[in-house]
């Protein structure tokens, strides 16, 4: 299994445009062969003292695929290639984590 985290900031003020670009693409990813979880996360109300919040630019995607064939082929698919296009000037900053099981 391969997991993805991809923490994403918005420009001031874009965040909610991005994620509703993602939450309508989210059905297509999920139908991508190997796809496991796919879904998006901001920080939540009320946690712990502890937590180290990421703002309300910032919101965190979180994935699981079966291998690392599917993430590749998950980043090259139209929609995916489309959904980029579209936040492209939305976004600050995009930092993504492909991880393996410890």
């Amino acid at each position: 299994m391969i997991h993805v985290i991809a923490v994403i900031t918005a420009k001031p003020g874009m965040r909610a445009a991005i994620l509703q670009a993602f939450h309508a693409n989210a059905a297509a990813v999920k139908a991508e062969p190997g796809c496991i979880e796919y879904g998006a996360a901001v920080d939540a109300a009320n946690a712990l003292a502890f937590q180290t919040k990421y703002g309300p630019d910032t919101f965190v995607a979180i994935e699981k695929w079966e291998s690392m064939d599917a993430v590749k082929a998950h980043a090259a698919t139209p929609h995916m290639v489309a959904y980029a296009a579209l936040t492209k000037e939305m976004i600050a900053s995009r930092l993504v984590h492909i991880l393996s099981p410890a």
